[in-house]
């Protein structure tokens, strides 16, 4: 006889579809102050400092794969960068792009699809710091011109190194919305 599964959803996913629904059916001033508590949450809890890169990626016979430790830097700054912490994203983001200086991976699989969401975090991470900005929420602007040199620094040797080895450089999108950005 068969097990009968119970299929249903885990609470962590049933509580941000309803976050989520609230936020969305409440006056702007909700969600304001929404994240308001978010920001002044995480930076209680220090999720801005930059995290170890120890165990971001592995290797599988000599080439690179996401490591078990990934998965939740990437929530973190994704956590940061989604309330308006931007800037303090991308201290975050900086590890992640500097530890795979040095690495090599195949051309197609799991590491370009990791890689290519961090690209597109980078992007988000930008755009969260524009509105940081434009916002007025920045109060010490040498160093956030410091943390944007900082990902300057560590997406540039990321291309001189894939360049070096022939593979195809992962952070183009973060590249072009660097390069083009004025403030």
């Amino acid at each position: 006889m068969p097990a009968i599964i119970e299929s249903r959803p885990a609470l962590g996913h049933v509580l941000r579809a309803i976050v989520r629904a609230t936020l969305a059916t409440c006056p702007p001033s909700t969600s304001a102050m929404f994240t308001a508590a978010a920001r002044k949450r995480l930076d209680k809890t220090s999720a801005w400092s930059p995290p170890s890169s120890k165990g971001l990626f592995s290797s599988h016979h000599g080439l690179a794969v996401p490591g078990k430790a990934l998965h939740d830097v990437l929530a973190r700054a994704r956590s940061l960068y989604g309330v308006g912490m931007g800037f303090a994203s991308l201290g975050v983001l900086v590890v992640v792009v500097s530890a795979t200086i040095g690495l090599r991976w195949e051309q197609d699989g799991e590491m370009v699809d990791t890689l290519a969401a961090v690209d597109a975090d980078i992007s988000q991470a930008i755009q969260s710091c524009k509105e940081e900005l434009a916002g007025g929420r920045v109060s010490d602007l040498p160093s956030v011109r410091a943390a944007v040199a900082d990902l300057n620094t560590a997406v540039t040797g990321s291309f001189h190194d894939t360049e070096g080895w022939g593979g195809d450089f992962p952070f183009e999108k973060a590249a072009i919305s660097i390069q083009y950005w004025k403030f």
